[in-house]
């Protein structure tokens, strides 16, 4: 057990901000080396020239503006107006929607919202809706987060007839990400199978002058909002990608932006004691040797935060996960990032946590109100509902420590679009201190881009294959065989065309005794 003199130097509290961190249970040293002290007043410099809008993503030779976004006094006077005037633009499009001043073509409201992005584009909007949405909000909302027509297909179902009232948004900053045309493709034939007009359901959330803005434009749709190539996916979801549906689920934005802008205004201080996104990534360092050695586990105590790992994921491991770092030298860079919710990893994974590999360190998020008072008790003792989440919590912490695992806590003292906001910017602050200790660029991410590149790779393989089984037919094939007819040598590549083209109902396949002697016919 941590004493009580050793939680107390271990705490840092912004009363203002309904915000604590407890590093008590991360066994850090009470003074850093020199060396950490060289990198820890590197990362402070380096967070003045972010916000001085100074290039810090120099392999795409970009700035990086998203702290400007909850508080454009911060940002050169052109992007600052374009700041505002984005905002003013969203909040006019949400309020003329929710006033019934913008209709459906049916002349009834709109019911529904269908978002279609990838990445950050929906993973912000999906974690604020979950987290915020208030009951009986007056629209809904539905994602396309994904290629899948499977999903798909299960979104229009449960949209149906409503599809006439759903509002759609499309939200691309290059115009051409293949999964966002894809899902707009697929919105399209469905609002034509049932003689819709597309255009007048439409929004677009793009780059000015990207495909999406003037496809958007040539056809008519409803309003076009524009993105910067300053603002990354990841770090977008202050940006009209999570503000516009925010405001049109009614939730507050000016709260949100300002939970973040108070969260920058904190985490702006060059002092390790009073910097709570410093100490974090003082933390990671720490517990992973700078090396990423150690998984981190996020397990938020509140159904409403369930998705927070599944942000953090993307946030953190697409920003640190690097090859290289600013030098050139190969590092190999990162932290796996994986979680579930409270009291739910009770009866999952906590049993490895607490006994099995020692790969990781831990961070429990509260949210200390959980109910009304007068709550129901459910034992006994009186004890409620509350009471049990919270001593799931403190159990599980100290189950941990006791055997060795490292972990630190997060409270928030209650849960609205005010301390969402501190939350997500804490975070952001964090990666971007702990990028500069490790030395990498945080605001690129070449591996998705090589991920992109294979599978228009395979894309063009699958047309190759496809073509000349249209072209000459087939009464049978192997893998093999086909790779020689069309002059490719990787035939497995070759085996993975056939076999979808099967499950597509293109061709047939019939079963050899091994996947060699598979035979596909058309």
């Amino acid at each position: 057990m941590s004493d009580w003199a050793t939680y107390q130097k271990s705490v840092i509290r912004y009363p203002e901000i309904g915000f604590t961190l407890d590093t008590s249970r991360m066994d850090a040293p009470s003074e850093w080396p020199e060396e950490m002290q060289e990198k820890i007043e590197r990362a402070f410099r380096d967070r003045a020239s972010i916000e001085a809008g100074e290039i810090m993503n120099p392999d795409e030779g970009r700035a990086v503006g998203h702290y400007w976004l909850r508080n454009p006094d911060l940002a050169p006077d052109e992007e600052g107006a374009w700041i505002r005037d984005v905002k003013a633009k969203v909040e006019d499009l949400a309020g003329k929607i929710l006033r019934g001043e913008i209709k459906a073509p049916n002349d009834r409201a709109f019911r529904h919202i269908l978002l279609i992005g990838i990445g950050g584009s929906a993973l912000g909007p999906q974690l604020v809706e979950k987290a915020l949405l208030p009951p009986n909000p007056p629209v809904d909302i539905h994602f396309f987060d994904n290629t899948d027509p499977g999903g798909m297909s299960d979104t229009f179902a449960e949209l149906g007839a409503g599809l006439a009232e759903t509002l759609v948004i499309v939200i691309s900053k290059s115009g051409g990400t293949a999964e966002t045309r894809n899902g707009m493709l697929e919105a399209e034939a469905a609002f034509a199978a049932r003689e819709l007009a597309f255009p007048k359901y439409a929004v677009a959330v793009t780059g000015e002058g990207s495909k999406l803005d003037k496809y958007a434009e040539e056809n008519g749709w409803i309003a076009r909002i524009p993105m910067s190539d300053w603002i990354g996916g990841r770090t977008s979801v202050m940006s009209a990608v999570g503000l516009l549906p925010a405001a049109l689920l009614g939730l507050n934005i000016d709260r949100f932006l300002a939970g973040a802008a108070a969260m920058d205004e904190r985490t702006r201080v060059d002092s390790v004691e009073e910097n709570a996104s410093m100490q974090l990534a003082l933390m990671w360092h720490h517990a992973g040797n700078g090396a990423g050695e150690k998984d981190m586990v996020i397990l938020p105590y509140s159904d409403r935060l369930d998705l927070m790992s599944k942000y953090l994921q993307q946030l953190v491991m697409e920003s640190l996960g690097k090859e290289h770092d600013l030098d050139g030298n190969v590092v190999n860079q990162g932290i796996a990032v994986y979680g579930n919710k409270g009291s739910t990893d009770q009866h999952a994974y906590v049993q490895q946590l607490r006994d099995g590999l020692r790969n990781f360190f831990a961070t429990f998020i509260e949210v200390r109100t959980t109910g009304k008072a007068g709550a129901m008790p459910v034992d006994d003792l009186g004890s409620t509902t509350g009471d049990y989440l919270q001593g799931f919590l403190r159990g599980t912490r100290n189950a941990l420590y006791e055997s060795g695992r490292l972990s630190m806590t997060i409270s928030l003292e209650e849960l609205n679009a005010f301390t969402l906001g501190s939350l997500i910017a804490l975070y952001e602050r964090a990666v971007s201190f702990y990028a500069s200790l490790v030395n990498i660029n945080a605001y690129h991410q070449p591996g998705v881009e090589a991920g992109k590149k294979a599978a228009g790779e395979f894309l063009d393989l699958l047309n190759r294959v496809k073509n000349h089984l249209a072209e000459t037919g087939s009464s049978g094939v192997t893998a093999e065989t086909m790779a020689q007819n069309i002059g490719e040598t990787d035939v497995e590549a070759v085996y993975h065309c056939l076999n979808h083209l099967a499950a597509s109902g293109f061709c047939k396949r019939e079963d050899g005794e091994s996947v060699g002697e598979d035979v596909f016919a058309c």
